[in-house]
This record gives C-alpha cells, structure tokens and sequence, in this order.
C-alpha cells in the first residue's frame, strides 16, 4: 500500500531508450555523451512532461543506471525542474547496496525489490524502460517496453496515457 504523502502512483523511469536514444556512453574526459549522430541527450523529455502535465499524483523513481554510474543527485539534475520535483528516490541507493552486485540484477529485479521496499500495491506503479528480460508474467502489464525512438513513439505514448488515465482509489 502506498503511503507517499503527495504522491499516489509512480513511474520507475529509465533514461537511455526512454528520454533519449540508447547510444550513449561516459567516457573519463569526455563525460557522458552520446554517440549516435542526430540525437541528443535528454531530446525526448518535453514527451513525458507533456503527458505527466495533467497528472499531479505522479512520481518518478529513478531506474537507470545513470544513479549507479554517476549519482542519485547528478541523475536527477539532468531531468527538467519540472520532472525533478516529482522525483522522490531511485532503485538504486548507494548506502544500502553493492554496485557490483546490483548491477548484477535484472532491472525487473531491481525494480520489482524497490517496489516491495515501499510497499506498493500492482495499480501504483509502472516502468518504461527498454529491459525486458527478467519482467515476470504477473508484472507484464506494469512494463512499458520503449525500442529505439522511447517515449516518442506515439504507441509508448499512447500506453502511458492509458496508465494515467486510469480511474484509481484514492
């Protein structure tokens, strides 16, 4: 059961695949970059804000790797202001679990053992993210998958919309 005080549902979001293409790489002078000509970082974000707009009562929790490689902070601060201020965790946390070993983890596994850390029911939740390995059965529909073109694909889009638009207890 949910208990976020001003948060009633949460989407665990992915970055690479989802915000933006998946070409992306960090290098030690460099930085994180993207590699794939024509694309930007982060070109695909005015989807999601456009979509959430109507939608006060949900939160973000961080499900990319961007919390475990650089930081749950340095993450977050490339999200908009707007995004940042639904933002309340991640998946990952850096005091509390080896990143080697989770690393290791199925990103299925990495949400779905967030997802029992804070207690939420199945209509609380959903994850677009372009993982799909590992996602059990019973879970399908909490799975947004993205390809190539992420949230603005008008089919991934048009998922999301079903989500948000659903009617759920208060």
């Amino acid at each position: 059961m949910n208990t976020h005080p001003y948060f009633r549902r949460f989407i665990y979001l992915d970055f690479d695949s989802v915000l933006h293409h998946d070409s992306v790489y960090i290098h030690p002078t460099k930085g994180i970059y993207m590699r794939e000509p024509g694309f930007t970082l982060f070109e695909w974000m005015p989807f999601l804000e456009q979509l959430l707009e109507a939608h006060p009562d949900v939160g973000i929790i961080l499900s990319t790797s961007w919390v475990r490689v650089k930081s749950f902070s340095y993450a977050k601060s490339k999200l908009s202001s707007e995004l940042q201020k639904r933002v309340i965790g991640a998946t990952f946390h850096k005091g509390h679990m080896n990143k080697e070993l989770f690393a290791q983890l199925s990103r299925a596994s990495q949400i779905l053992g967030d997802v029992s850390r804070r207690g939420f029911g199945d209509e609380d939740w959903i994850a677009i993210d372009d993982e799909a390995e590992g996602w059990p059965l019973m879970y399908a529909k909490n799975l947004i998958r993205t390809e190539w073109a992420g949230i603005s694909d008008p089919e991934v889009q048009a998922e999301l919309n079903i989500w948000l638009n659903k009617v759920t207890k208060a």
